[in-house]
């Protein structure tokens, strides 16, 4: 769980889990016969990146020096790590110290400009909001009630994506993708927990899915990584039924931890007429 072991314990957990996952044949090593555990050895690994067995078995033990750049860029070559998955790394070997005052700067990063909230409720038509990197909404437009969830109505501590996918009984309702939409919502809160390790909401929020989902437990202990950027999603609407729509997010400008993701359909598609359906119906919540 995020904030329970040590940062070197977090280090040596994810390269286990990463090697794990790296073929002998995936790197051009020659094949050995039958393994115990799937995936590199740890002395292969230690070969491919350059370095002594004895060292990067201190490196999973947390009992190495915090490595170098070079060192960590080498691991991610070897362990064939996408960008993602290398800036995850660097965040678990380069942690940032407890802040004295841990429960001002979660406030902090919990406000929104007003600005920014009106760019929000501007957008017409396709559903927008702005997260937090803890799957928070802190902003919706009248699209995203209608569609996805009934934000204005719901407590504060129940706007938060990952608490709906993996606890809301209709979770699987609203999201036709929602193995997909599970897994990525885990590797969006492990890449948070590498850049802000010490954030005791984030860790509440962790404690809290790994109680209430065996689902969410599994896939945390698999150490997936992901960046919240682009790519396809799919709800399912009482009304107008599947939409398929694909979304960008956009950096909040001045809040680090901030998006916008907007969801959005093409042109003269069945999810765009179902968007605009929603659009004439008065923007009528979905059945949450």
């Amino acid at each position: 769980m995020a904030g329970t072991n040590t940062i070197s314990d977090r280090l040596g957990d994810y390269l286990r889990a990463r090697r794990a996952l790296v073929s002998p044949a995936d790197v051009g090593l020659p094949p050995t016969g039958r393994r115990r555990v799937p995936g590199l050895r740890r002395e292969e690994v230690a070969e491919l990146v350059g370095l002594s067995t004895d060292y990067y078995v201190r490196l999973e033990q947390g009992r190495a020096d915090r490595p170098s750049d070079q060192v960590l860029d080498a691991l991610g070559r070897a362990l064939r790590l996408g960008s993602a998955e290398r800036a995850h790394l660097h965040d678990l070997a380069r942690p940032p110290r407890p802040a004295r005052t841990t429960a001002a700067a979660g406030v902090r990063s919990e406000m929104l400009r007003p600005a920014v909230r009106q760019v929000v409720e501007a957008v017409p038509v396709s559903p927008a909001l702005v997260m937090n990197d803890r799957s928070d909404v802190l902003a919706w437009n009248r699209p995203a009630t209608a569609l996805i969830a009934d934000f204005p109505n719901l407590a504060p501590r129940e706007r938060n994506m990952a608490r709906r996918i993996f606890l809301a009984p209709d979770a699987r309702e609203v999201h036709s993708d929602w193995d997909e939409a599970a897994r990525t919502t885990v590797g969006v809160l492990r890449m948070a927990a590498g850049r802000r390790p010490h954030d005791p909401e984030l860790v509440r929020l962790v404690g809290e899915l790994s109680l209430g989902s065996d689902i969410f437990r599994k896939l945390w202990a698999g150490h997936h990584v992901h960046e919240k950027t682009h790519g396809p999603k799919r709800f399912r609407h009482p009304v107008v039924g599947d939409v398929a729509l694909t979304y960008e997010t956009f950096q909040v400008p001045g809040a680090a931890h901030h998006v916008l993701v907007v969801y959005t359909a093409p042109p003269g598609s069945p999810a765009e007429q179902a968007l605009h359906l929603l659009d004439r119906s008065d923007g009528v919540p979905a059945v949450r």
